[in-house]
C-alpha cells in the first residue's frame, strides 16, 4: 500500500476499472470532505453505479439511495434520483476550479441540495467554478476514470467497488 501524505483525508476507490485516489480538500469544503469520509466509513459507496457519464465533461455517482447494486432500493431507471438518509448540505462554493481530475458535489437547482452524489471532472469546466462544492481532486488512476462506461443512463455501468478512507485501510 502506497504511503499517503495525509491518510486521514484520502480516500481510495476501487472501481471496476480500478484504483483511483482522491486527496480530500478539508480547507476548501469542509462539511463535505466530512459527509464523503462518513459515507465512505459506513462503505455506503460500495456497490454504487456511475450512472452519468458525459464524454468530455465527467462521471457522476454516489446515489446511495437507488445506486447501489444489491440493495433493495438498487434502481437502475432511478440512479442519480436518490441520496443519502443524512440531512443536505449547505453549499461551500469555492475559488478551487473544475480541472480534470476535480471531484465536486452533485445537487439539484438548490445549491444547498447536496447529499451524497459526486462527480469526477474528465476534463476543465470552468462553468461550474463557484456553483458547485469542490471537495477533492484525483491524484492517483485518472487513467481508470478515463475508462468508465459513458451514457446518459449508463447501460450496464461501473460502479465503485468499495471506497475507504486511506487511514481505515
Amino acid at each position: 500500500m502506497a504511503e499517503f501524505k495525509d491518510p486521514e483525508n484520502t480516500v481510495i476507490l476501487e472501481t471496476t476499472k480500478g484504483k483511483v485516489v482522491i486527496q480530500l480538500l478539508p480547507q476548501v469544503a469542509p462539511e463535505h470532505v466530512a459527509r464523503i469520509k462518513e459515507l465512505a466509513r459506513e462503505k455506503a459507496y460500495d456497490g454504487v453505479v456511475f450512472h452519468r457519464v458525459i464524454q468530455d465533461f465527467m462521471a457522476q455517482t454516489g446515489d446511495v439511495e437507488f445506486g447501489k447494486k444489491g440493495s433493495e432500493t438498487f434502481n437502475p431507471g432511478r440512479a442519480g434520483m436518490g441520496g443519502s438518509s443524512k440531512p443536505d448540505l449547505k453549499a461551500e462554493f469555492s475559488a478551487t476550479t473544475h480541472t480534470r481530475g476535480t471531484c465536486s458535489m452533485a445537487r439539484s437547482q438548490n445549491p444547498n441540495s447536496a447529499n451524497s452524489q459526486f462527480f469526477i471532472c474528465f476534463t476543465d469546466a470552468p462553468w461550474l467554478n463557484k456553483q458547485y462544492s469542490v471537495w477533492g481532486q484525483v491524484i492517483e488512476g485518472m487513467d481508470n476514470v478515463d475508462k468508465i462506461k459513458r451514457g446518459e443512463p449508463v447501460s450496464d455501468p461501473d460502479s465503485i467497488v468499495s471506497m475507504r478512507v486511506a487511514a481505515d485501510v
